[in-house]
């Protein structure tokens, strides 16, 4: 199956707005029409949103972290061979540079799945302030990964004319890769950024406009016919294993209906976790936090990340629906909530020297400060505090538990008997060793889950949403 890897020297080197360029134009009506799978690596969620709103398919994470070698497999085999549309393309994007990771044998890097997925790399190398030194990197990458299939180079944030002319001299007389696209500086950042990365597309109303941008940027600037080459070339990646995790068969226990904030202010959650809960019985209903009146016909809530500081005077205007969230979650409402959400539960959010009431459940306030309060990969520790049940067939108290978070914000002045889920083996989460405050049937932390065998927390949610309604 064609495919192909984009990865680059080093952070912030244009690696989503080329991918999301390339991924549009391949996946245009009025470009190729191609239907094209993305894959982003390790944990990450505005990137994500970009790829799939740029090919109009989900795009899903692939992350060392949270999924084991064979869950990985599963994963990119199951949705780029989907019976009912199979992909003819998929474009996998890095994150950092090609063998950065957290393990120093670099067996958690873009390199390493890379390989695993049998994928052609193509590096995109920001090439600011330098010109015959382009050589000894890319022969120096050659030469540090042999069992890679190095297949070619964009150069971006090109200074000029002479600039991009150097470089293909450099290029052609040192290596043996071919240039496959040249962007020049003043086009390369199209898309806006801010704290986290780029500004989600669910947040602006010019987001097909950016797209659109981006694609003509691909289709004048990048080969992309030299892309697909290169892609139908690529080996099949190996089949997953036998004893891979499979997606769970669909639960044939009742329905039960889980409200799902999908708006603005939030829109951080991974594909296939929405599938988990789909399979575990859970239809999920979109919650517009900033214009729903009421939450009537519900038995449970999930409130996932997002910026909800950027919009906090729109949450708070919605009054009616923070009271009446407020009055479930005290009836007895079971309500999971992930970082954004876990602000919204708040009293309050103050950013930027303003103040706005929030829902109110959580005891505590939220302050938004100008540096991270806790970034990168969480490792967590059951304490059997947390309202889901906890069994030797899910994850037993004590297992740990990997995940990530990234947030510019704190939560203070809770109560000092609060209870929390989860002990914090590494990361920051709530109080620097505690995260997943618990009250009633409520959990809600700064980490974010992934639901795979290591953590199936969909299942878990969902079969407490069952049993709470049951008892109601």
């Amino acid at each position: 199956m064609a495919h192909l890897y984009f990865s680059a020297a080093h952070k912030s080197s244009g690696k989503t707005t080329l991918t999301v360029a390339i991924a549009a134009a391949l996946a245009s009506k009025t470009g190729r029409g191609l239907n094209v799978h993305t894959f982003k690596k390790g944990p990450d969620y505005i990137d994500p949103l970009w790829l799939a709103r740029a090919t109009g398919n989900p795009c899903y994470n692939l992350d060392y972290n949270t999924q084991s070698r064979e869950e990985i497999d599963t994963l990119f085999h199951r949705v780029v061979s989907n019976p009912k549309r199979p992909a003819d393309i998929a474009l996998i994007e890095g994150n950092k540079g090609l063998f950065d990771g957290m393990d120093v044998e670099g067996r958690d890097s873009n390199a390493a799945l890379a390989a695993q997925l049998k994928a052609p790399i193509v590096l995109i190398i920001d090439v600011r302030g330098i010109t015959r030194g382009i050589a000894p990197l890319l022969l120096g990458y050659q030469q540090f990964g042999p069992e890679l299939d190095l297949r070619g180079v964009i150069f971006n944030k090109v200074g000029g004319p002479r600039h991009e002319s150097k470089l293909r001299q450099v290029l052609e007389r040192y290596t043996d890769l071919p240039l496959l696209g040249t962007i020049g500086y003043a086009r390369a950042g199209l898309a806006a950024e801010r704290h986290l990365g780029l500004v989600p597309p669910n947040e602006t109303a010019a987001a097909e406009k950016t797209i659109g941008a981006l694609q003509k940027l691909a289709e004048e600037n990048v080969d992309l016919d030299g892309l697909l080459r290169i892609a139908q070339q690529a080996p099949s990646a190996p089949p997953p294993s036998a004893l891979s995790q499979k997606m769970p068969p669909s639960s044939n226990q009742p329905i039960v209906k889980i409200g799902i904030a999908r708006d603005e202010a939030f829109a951080f959650y991974y594909e296939d976790d929405l599938e988990a809960l789909r399979a575990a019985g859970a239809e999920l209903i979109p919650i517009d936090t900033l214009k729903r009146p009421d939450l009537k016909g519900l038995d449970g809530l999930f409130l996932g990340g997002g910026f909800p500081e950027v919009r906090m005077a729109a949450l708070e205007a919605n009054q009616a629906l923070r009271a009446e969230i407020k009055a479930l979650g005290e009836a007895g409402l079971p309500i999971y909530a992930e970082c954004g959400g876990l602000m919204y539960l708040s009293r309050s959010i103050s950013w930027h020297g303003e103040t706005r009431q929030m829902v109110g459940l959580i005891p505590g306030d939220t302050i938004m400060h100008d540096n991270p309060q806790g970034r990168g990969l969480v490792r967590l520790r059951e304490t059997g505090e947390g309202p889901w049940a906890i069994t030797p067939q899910t994850t037993p108290v004590g297992s740990s538990i990997k995940a990530h978070e990234f947030h510019h914000a704190s939560l203070e002045g809770l109560p000092e008997d609060a209870r929390f889920a989860f002990i914090v083996e590494r990361g920051a989460g709530i109080t620097g060793t505690r995260d997943g405050f618990c009250y009633k049937n409520i959990m809600a932390g700064f980490s974010h889950l992934r639901s795979t065998a290591q953590s199936p927390w969909a299942q878990r949610f969902v079969d407490f949403v069952r049993r709470t309604r049951f008892r109601q």
